[in-house]
């Protein structure tokens, strides 16, 4: 709106500079601005309508990517106000890094997602097996979370074949990304179109396009490699590493690293989904050497086969182990109590609350935060609109002595506000 208001100024100017031999005085009020005779007049004319122009385009951009075409303007303010939204990497991968996306695409259009590629199991498996590529379960739901688009084709995108035929256990929307591999011939390539088919806000980006295996070190001295084979395996992880070791990254990784206002890892499991990436040649140390903001989301339960019986400080430790002392500036942990009726089904595979423990967590040196952020209903998980509410609310605090925009303030009243009409 400023832009096409400046637009409309400018023009207004050229032309009375045009007019200015009838009009003494105007012209020489505006010929200070814009120059002598007929040329000046011309020239604010040419300001103003590019000003407008760029103005229109920006604003049609927006438009376009309101859902199912509609003129809202509520809609369209709002992801002209996320486009303006800081820049934030998150790392690691599967469900828990698709549920932060979803709350933070609502304040930011700025998002980089920094996914793992190890997994070996069920869909992204057998593809990676058959097809040679990498597996792109991950990468699909973070660009699914990230994407403006309508119900019906999400649920297209996550619809899993059922028994009975050869495509059982396959998810239609991998299938599409090794058809888009295959077509284009490569598999970056083929997420960017993806992207554009679902009007992804954001990037996700793999942090490397090697073809690496994850490899366990147990409790007890023994390994093996495969992501699959180690959680079933039941048993205390020691370590965990990369085969081939050091894979290069994608220089767009390192690159958002160093640009990010802030960098998250997690939510996600820890060995399986987070380390790989810090394995990754270049990105613990981008992530040690970044000026952002740097915060680890704590899960809200425990992992049978990674992280049975750790506590918060369990998860720093680890992370500090791969990624190295000063790598993060605060973790966020969920202190809400869990009814004992949702917890029945967890407790029968051998989960359990992770609990919060912030002064084991201030002891390993970095600043706790703890906050209610279970989803109401349903899985034990992290619900999306409290945990982005509480991530932006620490960007906002860290950034404003690094001149950080006062839009995410007023987003996340705006925010609460409307979250506490709804309820």
């Amino acid at each position: 709106m400023l832009l096409f208001g400046l637009g409309v100024l400018a023009a207004v100017a050229g032309v009375l500079r045009l007019l200015a031999p009838g009009w003494p005085l105007v012209g020489r009020v505006l010929a200070a601005l814009g120059g002598p005779g007929a040329a000046g007049g011309v020239g604010m004319l040419g300001v103003g309508a590019g000003l407008i122009t760029g103005s229109l385009v920006c604003g049609g951009r927006a438009l376009r990517r309101t859902r199912a075409g509609r003129w809202d303007i509520g809609e369209y303010r709002r992801l002209r106000q996320a486009e303006r939204g800081p820049r934030i990497v998150v790392v690691g991968g599967g469900s828990g890094l698709a549920t932060l996306l979803r709350g933070l695409k609502e304040y930011t259009a700025n998002l980089t997602a920094i996914v793992t590629v190890t997994d070996d199991g069920g869909s992204s498996g057998r593809l990676r097996e058959d097809m040679g590529m990498l597996p792109p379960g991950d990468i699909r739901n973070c660009l699914l979370a990230l994407a403006d688009t309508e119900p019906i084709m999400e649920r297209l995108f996550q619809h899993r074949f059922g028994p009975g035929h050869s495509m059982t256990g396959h998810n239609f929307g991998n299938l599409f990304i090794a058809a888009m591999t295959e077509l284009s011939g490569d598999f970056e390539q083929a997420i960017q179109l993806f992207s554009q088919v679902l009007a992804v806000r954001g990037r996700v980006l793999p942090s490397t396009l090697a073809d690496v295996r994850l490899r366990a070190v147990f409790a007890d001295g023994s390994s093996l490699v495969g992501q699959t084979a180690i959680t079933s395996r039941l048993l205390p992880i020691a370590r965990v590493d990369l085969e081939p070791p050091h894979p290069p990254p994608l220089r767009e990784v390192l690159a958002a690293m160093a640009e990010a206002d802030a960098i998250i890892l997690g939510p996600g499991s820890l060995y399986t989904s987070i380390l790989p990436n810090l394995l990754v040649s270049g990105v613990s140390a981008a992530l040690r050497a970044s000026p952002s903001l740097r915060i680890y989301i704590c899960n809200v339960m425990t992992q049978p086969g990674e992280t049975g019986g750790y506590r918060a400080r369990d998860h720093v430790r680890a992370v500090m182990e791969v990624a190295g002392t000063g790598a993060l500036d605060l973790v966020v942990m969920n202190d809400e109590d869990i009814p004992p009726e949702r917890l029945l089904t967890y407790e029968e595979k051998g989960a359990s609350p992770v609990l919060p423990d912030p002064d084991g967590v201030r002891a390993l040196g970095v600043p706790p935060h703890c906050a209610p952020l279970l989803s109401p209903s349903g899985l034990i998980r992290h619900d999306s609109r409290k945990l982005a509410r509480v991530v932006m609310e620490a960007i906002d605090k860290s950034c404003t002595r690094r001149r950080m925009p006062r839009w995410n303030r007023r987003a996340v009243r705006r925010r609460d506000q409307e979250e506490a009409a709804r309820v």
